[in-house]
């Protein structure tokens, strides 16, 4: 492969091609790689390559006419990659894509980025090897030759090696170890030293499967996985979100169609759809509020209906699923419920469909990791301006970016579990 990039500072380069398996790659003609100065191509006699932005603002912006002459000054460019913030992230998958490439080249900016011309001259595609800000490409730059130029054939000492790596299989990789066999008080695993060849790929298989569940689980998302997997991730203990997460449904004060303060009568659907919904994620309870005398009666007989009458021996799930709701006279009952509970103050996020929620389901998500949470849902036409001004956050809409925006509060209560506890499967 040919990898051209161009760098203010073709120094910089020295050092990593020198070493290690890049520069066995490079002696052995697998890699080659040149680096050009866009410096060498600017047209005044001081090579200046940056100026001020328009529009004012801090710091210099690289001007386009040095990096484009660099860019036409390629023999073969073969694909044009630029390091930026903005780019796509550098994946093991993109690596491999571009592993079958013939010729790359790298543009590495400087300063506050390179004139947005350049991606209308040429056909640029932005990669970003995290979301964090450096000084310039080249460090980024470095990291992209490192994933790509392993993945060439006779890179690596053994082919073998870069297949059981983090993210070649969706995965992170399992643990290793090596000599000696107890460090500290500290032993090797079991499995690794049956000498059984499945059982020790069972072990890694299962350990890679743990590690990613605990710290990257969206990866699951797009990994291959078989029922011994899903078995194994299934059985993994790991703090459920869930067991923080409360529901309140309040029944008053909520707003009416005409967009007035009101009560709105308890119904049976919401009440068992939510409370179905809240035990399949792994819900801590419902509440159902209301100041109606008669209403709470009516929420109790039929609670008792379920739980421990004729409802209950029918239908043991959905004995389960009501077994969690709990009735109360108003929102302070329910946070004082919770309170006791936990032992802590639950943090209130309330949920409306007009456009006064800023907090995001991972802003929610972070709150769950630290304790109690209340999520409330509102009857009605939503929940009026006492509660949401009590509340400690306000989610966004489930459809912030439309107009419409008309969900029961029974989907919109499953939608909203979904999106804070659901699985990466």
């Amino acid at each position: 492969m040919n990898v051209t990039i161009l760098t203010l500072f073709p120094e910089f380069f020295d050092s990593p091609l020198s070493a290690g398996l890049m520069a066995k790659a490079r002696e052995r003609g697998i890699l080659s790689v040149i680096c050009v100065n866009p410096r060498d191509f600017a047209m005044d006699r001081h090579h200046t390559v940056d100026d001020g932005p328009y529009g004012g603002g801090p710091g210099m912006v690289m001007r386009p006419e040095p990096v484009v002459a660099a860019l036409e000054s390629v023999g073969r460019p073969g694909r044009v990659l630029q390091l930026s913030p903005r780019g796509a992230p550098l994946t093991q998958e993109l690596a491999r894509e571009l592993s079958a490439e013939e010729s790359l080249t790298v543009v590495c900016g400087r300063y506050e980025g390179i004139d947005a011309r350049l991606s209308e001259v040429f056909p640029v595609t932005d990669v970003s090897v995290g979301d964090f800000v450096l000084s310039g490409g080249e460090s980024a730059a470095v990291c992209l030759l490192e994933a790509v130029g392993r993945l060439l054939p006779g890179f690596m000492g053994k082919e073998a090696s870069g297949e059981e790596e983090s993210f070649s299989a969706g995965l992170l990789e399992y643990p290793h170890y090596t000599r000696p066999e107890e460090f500290r008080g500290l032993r090797v695993p079991e499995a690794l030293l049956s000498g059984d060849h499945a059982r020790i790929r069972r072990w890694r298989r299962d350990e890679a499967l743990k590690v990613t569940l605990s710290r990257r689980p969206g990866l699951l998302d797009e990994a291959v996985l078989d029922r011994k997997d899903l078995a194994t991730l299934a059985g993994v203990e790991r703090a459920r979100l869930g067991r923080n997460l409360y529901i309140a449904l309040v029944h008053h004060p909520v707003l009416d169609k005409w967009q007035k303060v009101s009560t709105v009568s308890l119904t049976n659907l919401d009440v068992h759809d939510i409370s179905r919904s809240s035990r399949t994620y792994g819900g801590a309870g419902l509440f159902v509020v209301t100041p109606l005398a008669d209403q709470r009666e009516l929420a109790a007989t039929l609670l008792a209906h379920w739980t421990s009458g004729q409802g209950a021996a029918a239908n043991p799930d959905r004995a389960k699923a009501l077994s969690l709701v709990r009735i109360v006279e108003d929102l302070e009952a329910a946070t004082a419920a919770v309170q006791a509970e936990t032992g802590r103050s639950p943090f209130v996020v309330a949920t409306s469909a007009r456009p006064e929620g800023t907090a995001s389901p991972a802003m929610v998500r972070a709150q769950l990791a630290k304790g109690p949470v209340l999520l409330v849902l509102g009857t009605g036409h939503g929940l009026a301006a006492p509660v949401l001004e009590r509340a400690d956050a306000t989610i966004r809409p489930i459809r912030c970016l439309d107009d419409y925006n008309h969900l029961s509060v029974r989907s919109a209560a499953s939608i909203l579990l979904d999106r804070l506890l659901g699985d990466w499967l």
